[in-house]
């Protein structure tokens, strides 16, 4: 192995080993299954250390490997998808906290409706948003990434991003509200 060659692999290891497991959390939930999600971090991984030499050292790594995953999906995974979207409990809690934290206006009807919903209903309430939609809440609401790095990552205009967010919680929330009125939550 050459001597440039072992600096690529270190500063590679360096740079984006740190972020394998927040990968694969990502891809699991894009594939719902453990091996698709494994499959395609060993696609990403290989596709990265590729062309490690056009990323800048220093830069976000991790939104660079999210965007690389997303396009791996779409390229290799998405047209062999034949099972709905799972969410486990972990995930749906932390974005139910995430959104909690951002909204101001919480009520009563909020409090009874999210206090026992951690079940299949609201995996079930996620898994029908449409993918566009489902991708960018995970990405802002469970992940963390900015608008500017969604955008980077997907390669769709910021605009585009916060649109998508808005609706893809609002039809969230349209779903977990008729989940709440077959629970007798609601009093319409």
């Amino acid at each position: 192995m050459s001597k440039n060659h072992k600096k690529k692999q270190q500063e590679f290891n360096d740079e984006i080993i740190p972020h394998l497991d927040s990968l694969y959390n990502f891809g699991l939930r894009l594939t719902s299954d453990p091996s698709d999600s494994e499959d395609l971090v060993q696609d990403t991984i290989v596709k990265a250390f590729r062309f490690f030499d056009s990323y800048e050292k220093g830069t976000n790594a991790k939104a660079w490997l999210f965007r690389i995953l997303k396009n791996s999906f779409i390229n290799n995974y998405r047209k062999n998808l034949k099972k709905p979207q799972q969410v486990d409990y972990d995930e749906v809690s932390s974005f139910y906290e995430n959104i909690r934290a951002e909204r101001t206006d919480t009520s009563d009807l909020e409090h009874l409706i999210f206090r026992d919903l951690m079940d299949d209903n609201f995996s079930k309430a996620l898994a029908k948003l449409p993918e566009d939609f489902r991708t960018v809440v995970l990405l802002c609401d469970v992940d963390g990434f900015t608008y500017e790095e969604i955008s980077n990552m997907l390669d769709v205009p910021i605009g585009t991003i916060r649109s998508r967010l808005h609706r893809g919680r609002n039809l969230l929330k349209t779903e977990l509200y008729e989940y709440a009125k077959k629970r007798g939550y609601t009093d319409d």
